[in-house]
């Protein structure tokens, strides 16, 4: 093992990095200087920077938004941070009609909009139905964004510099469950691909296409697969737009089957375009339908024990590959693995991954 972090410090690295190198970037948003930091994300940022480069800002998220595309458009790049993704869709006008649209309504004569917003999205604590949403799917159907979901702490340092010295609005999306998460990253400046995925775990049997907080469970999940002879590969995506279709279209095509696995709700989800595209593409290839796994078509609920059935597991995803592959799984293994067989998703793993 080399140098760890946790996802949350590696996000403050590569904002610090992003600062130090380019002194026209700014990091602004609710809460960038309160004292619990956003998580921790934004540690020291402002005794490093001063208040003129890192500050909070007024409720006010279309203001903010219409500030950061302005200041872009003068050589300034912005790192907006949003608590919670719910409060972003009060910049949708400004996100979509202005900082997407920006590069094709001049004629090439015009700069595109170089900006990156951190959304934080997932079920904290006593939070339901508008405060747990995931609305990645909202953000990739827009021409002009790109849309990113990490899962390790590396490619959320490596994604977040490449979001940040990109020439285009960058959705760089951050569940909550991940942010104590530890894995191995590199020091320094260095950038992770943006659009290329990333094969975890090769395998002959099923392709499972997952990311973000999902592809932890995956992770769980195939040591039950392995013990039923089940051979899996495991891509995450990292990139939701652009998508790496030839490393999914390559995968599935060797194993001849697909499990996509989302973190939002079933309809219109990523997984739902993951499936479409392999189904059109390798049809006459494919041994069985393509299965998903996502959340209910129903808002999350507020209480924990609604909730207890209401997020997918690792479980779900073995029982699922072995349904696929008339397989009897065992799952035993999986619950015992938790401190408490309840225990809800993100308070159950740590990592290292």
């Amino acid at each position: 093992m080399g140098r760890t972090l946790n996802f949350a410090q590696a996000i403050n690295e590569a904002m610090t990095i992003a600062m130090e190198r380019d002194p026209k970037t700014l990091c602004f948003g609710l809460g960038v200087d309160d004292p619990k930091r956003i998580f921790g994300t934004t540690n020291g940022l402002v005794e490093k920077f001063g208040n003129a480069r890192v500050f909070d800002t007024p409720t006010s998220e279309a203001a903010m938004t219409g500030i950061a595309i302005g200041a872009s458009l003068n050589g300034i790049r912005s790192i907006m941070t949003h608590q919670r993704l719910d409060f972003f869709l009060l910049t949708m006008d400004q996100i979509v009609n202005n900082a997407a649209k920006w590069k094709y309504m001049f004629g090439g004569q015009s700069s595109s909009v170089s900006l990156t917003a951190r959304l934080i999205l997932g079920r904290g604590w006593g939070q339901g139905p508008t405060h747990s949403q995931n609305l990645q799917s909202w953000f990739a159907h827009i021409p002009g964004l790109k849309v990113l979901m990490p899962f390790s702490p590396a490619d959320a340092k490596g994604l977040l510099l490449a979001s940040i010295f990109d020439r285009n609005p960058v959705i760089f999306l951050e569940h909550r469950w991940l942010h104590q998460s530890i894995g191995e990253v590199p020091e320094g400046f260095y950038t992770t691909p943006i659009g290329k995925a990333n094969v975890l775990r090769a395998g002959t049997d099923v392709t499972i296409v997952s990311y973000s907080y999902m592809t932890a469970e995956a992770l769980h999940a195939l040591h039950a697969l392995s013990n039923a002879g089940i051979s899996a590969e495991l891509i995450d995506l990292r990139s939701l737009r652009p998508m790496d279709w030839p490393t999914i279209i390559q995968s599935v095509k060797k194993t001849g089957r697909l499990l996509a696995l989302d973190t939002s709700n079933s309809m219109c989800s990523i997984a739902s375009e993951v499936i479409a595209t392999v189904t059109q593409e390798l049809f006459s290839s494919l041994r069985t339908a393509p299965e998903r796994i996502t959340l209910p078509d129903y808002p999350s609920p507020t209480s924990s024990a609604l909730t207890e059935k209401f997020y997918p597991r690792a479980e779900d995803i073995a029982a699922k590959v072995g349904k696929m592959l008339n397989i009897s799984i065992d799952t035993t293994s999986i619950i015992a693995s938790r401190t408490h067989p309840h225990d809800i998703p993100g308070e159950w793993f740590k990592g290292p991954f």
